[in-house]
């Protein structure tokens, strides 16, 4: 870090992404951190008061990247809601493959926050399920879709494909028919959905 920049909780997330990619969560450290930036840990616990918090910081920042690609469709106007929930769903499953395949450290990270049971983590399913909602509150406004209770309605569509978004299920996202077996989960929830 050059001399004459400020030290910023934004920095200081970059560098623990950078370190915790290095690394891994269970080796990587405050210090690490501190080193890649070029300061005094103690600099580092000015920002984030522990390690956990940290951590904590750079899991939600990473998730959220996710949320924003997805609140960018669920708000497209024009777009029919089954074909916007649709999309919804296949990026979202794209995004998760991608993370897990690409970015295994800090896939693994997102793993060791789901075990320590992360409030971060409910707040990224709760968000996205209020997405999920919306578009299917669009879908029954527009006579697209039945459905009486929209967060009923959005949470059963959320959890019915959990194994194309739950990190536990990442292993078998590489599977070559993996693919195919999401298009028919999806297929058979949107006909579900028809008035």
């Amino acid at each position: 870090m050059a001399a004459t920049e400020t030290l910023t909780a934004e920095r200081i997330l970059e560098a623990t992404e950078e370190v915790l990619r290095r690394y891994g969560p269970a080796k990587a450290t405050v210090v690490d951190v501190a080193r890649v930036l070029g300061v005094s840990h103690g600099s580092v616990y000015r920002h984030f008061r522990t390690k956990a918090a940290l951590r904590e910081a750079v899991t939600e920042r990473w998730l959220s990247r996710t949320e924003t690609v997805l609140a960018e469709l669920t708000g497209t106007p024009g777009t029919p809601a089954p074909e916007k929930l649709r999309s919804w769903f296949s990026t979202l499953f794209e995004a998760k493959r991608h993370k897990a395949g690409d970015d295994p450290e800090l896939f693994a990270t997102y793993g060791v926050l789901i075990d320590e049971n992360s409030g971060v983590v409910d707040q990224h399913v709760d968000v996205l399920i209020g997405q999920v909602r919306s578009i299917v509150e669009e879908g029954a406004r527009e006579a697209e879709f039945t459905a009486a209770d929209p967060d009923a309605t959005a949470r059963a569509l959320f959890h019915a494909t959990a194994r194309f978004h739950d990190p536990a299920y990442a292993p078998e996202w590489r599977r070559p028919a993996i693919e195919a077996e999401f298009e028919s989960v999806v297929g058979l929830l949107l006909r579900g959905l028809r008035p």
